[in-house]
């Protein structure tokens, strides 16, 4: 499978778990179609009413918004890259690609095995080369508890969430399943 082709499925791989259009009253991004908020929809010259969306413009806001940042990262290891993207698209680039640098510090065995990197949620230089470096430590077997380890994180920071403000409570089970089956 192509590079693009494997992009292609994981884009359409998130908009079929965000679903068509919803509008939750407790649910803070508002007025969603095929999990693009109106707010991001809006910024990127959507004018129409949220449920008449349509699914090439989400498509194309998923590979502008979200996957350009984790795109280097799936070169690496694409299921890394696959699980970034769809925290992205939940809780935003920044935190999710914080959270890998985060597991490539802990990891680092003290920077023995790579330099110590700046947590700044950006892909950039220093990011790529602990994931190299910890590749080369590693192996694909480091990169597979990689993954998981994320969705770890993941998991950890829905529950604090939902222990911030109860009505986020609505959302818990979807939260939680969607890492877990990703």
């Amino acid at each position: 499978m192509s590079k693009f082709q494997a992009k292609s499925n994981a884009i359409r791989a998130v908009i079929d778990r965000e679903g068509g259009y919803v509008n939750h009253p407790d649910d803070r991004g508002g007025p969603t179609r095929w999990g693009v908020t109106q707010v991001v929809a809006r910024r990127y010259g959507y004018q129409g009413d949220m449920k008449n969306y349509p699914i090439n413009q989400a498509i194309a806001v998923y590979d502008q918004e979200y996957w350009r940042h984790v795109d280097e990262i799936a070169n690496y290891s694409f299921d890394i890259g696959v699980k970034l993207f769809d925290f992205a698209v939940n809780s935003g680039t920044t935190r999710a690609v914080g959270c890998l640098q985060r597991l490539l510090n802990a990891l680092n065995n003290r920077g023995k095995d790579y330099p110590e990197i700046e947590m700044d949620g950006v892909v950039g230089p220093q990011t790529l080369a602990a994931l190299k470096g910890f590749r080369r430590r590693r192996g694909e077997e480091g990169l597979a508890v990689l993954a998981q380890s994320i969705n770890g994180l993941r998991i950890a920071f829905y529950v604090e969430i939902i222990e911030r403000d109860a009505s986020q409570e609505a959302f818990a089970y979807g939260w939680l399943a969607r890492v877990v089956h990703l």
